[in-house]
């Protein structure tokens, strides 16, 4: 390529490489190789403005000495400047100082643990459960009614709920009992998954689900995406037309849970379970009714295949799998 270059210095690159039969791709790529090659053999020297090995050993003892060793380098700077003397710059005292991992918060810092994230798969219902509580509003100001709820994560089929005047662990223990032997879940199949609130945590909650062979898991702290199928599913009645505003006693609460998760899990078609009902897909009666939506799609499209330029519709399919954050790095959107 040095005669590309000669003759490119004369006439200029691009007449050079069609004389020569050579892309320009090829002519540029070479001479960046070049260069690197060049760069990558040559030494670095030390700048003359740099302080000699002796004056930054000079400099680190005056840092180290008792008299301003608590000190900031600023302050050094400035008093050693009073004093009629001159080290370096207070940039060059940081430099030093970080060279010798002698710059960090003199304080002591909290240490976080690396929560890992929860990656959790259900190919079938009662397989994954995911639980939390949320806050209804109340009679009057600063009155709460908690309505915990369980969701299985395949079917989106609320598997059990209650509707109590506080949060506690004691509350919790019980539903998740009653739930477990209300479907029959076999121990070592299931695994409980939750954010990190205090019921969530708690011993008793810890024992029962150990005795029961249920496997549990949390969602990282502040990761609201670790936990969405809850989050969607509270999403979804707190925008319904029918939600009011406040609650105006327990009673009031509980009917409106009862109509609420009725609907929910008999009438509701889902769109992330191809517009299936939770209750159809929890119980397995959903390609049955697939297939039934099938055979009335055909038989409108023989009666009109006019009307049907695309062929025949195919009904969403219903999913095989629901991910709690899927391995991939794609994001998938939960809608309800």
């Amino acid at each position: 390529m040095n005669l590309v270059d000669e003759y490119a210095e004369l006439v200029g690159i691009r007449p050079a490489c069609e004389t020569i039969g050579v892309s320009r791709a090829t002519f540029y790529r070479n001479r960046r190789q070049r260069r690197r090659a060049g760069r990558s053999e040559r030494v670095d020297r030390p700048s003359p403005r740099a302080l000699k090995p002796e004056e930054r050993e000079s400099v680190l003892a005056v840092l180290h000495s008792p008299r301003f060793v608590d000190t900031a380098p600023a302050e050094i700077y400035a008093t050693l400047l009073d004093e009629g003397e001159y080290q370096c710059s207070v940039s060059t005292m940081y430099r030093i100082l970080w060279e010798a991992d002698e710059v960090r918060d003199r304080r002591n810092q909290a240490r976080r643990p690396n929560y890992a994230k929860p990656e959790l798969l259900a190919t079938g219902p009662n397989q994954v459960w995911s639980w939390d509580i949320t806050k209804l509003l109340g009679p009057r100001k600063w009155t709460y009614y908690y309505l915990y709820v369980i969701l299985d994560i395949f079917s989106r089929h609320v598997v059990g709920w209650m509707i109590a005047e506080r949060e506690s662990a004691t509350l919790g223990k019980r539903l998740i009992s009653e739930t477990v032997e209300k479907e029959g879940v076999s121990s070592e199949e299931l695994t409980l998954h939750a954010d990190r609130g205090s019921s969530m945590r708690s011993k008793l909650v810890a024992q029962l689900l150990g005795d029961l062979g249920v496997t549990k898991t949390h969602s990282r702290p502040y990761v609201s995406n670790d936990n969405p199928y809850s989050e969607s599913q509270f999403k979804t009645m707190k925008y319904r037309p029918e939600f009011p505003s406040r609650f105006g006693s327990l009673e009031d609460a509980t009917t409106f849970g009862r109509s609420f998760f009725r609907w929910y899990n008999t009438e509701h078609r889902h769109s992330s379970l191809g517009y299936m009902t939770p209750e159809s897909v929890h119980r397995g009666t959903a390609e049955h009714l697939r297939s039934m939506r099938q055979q009335v799609l055909e038989a409108a499209a023989n009666r009109h295949p006019e009307r049907f330029v695309r062929g025949t519709p195919v009904p969403p399919r219903i999913p095989t799998e629901a991910w709690i954050n899927t391995p991939c790095a794609k994001e998938t959107t939960l809608s309800t």
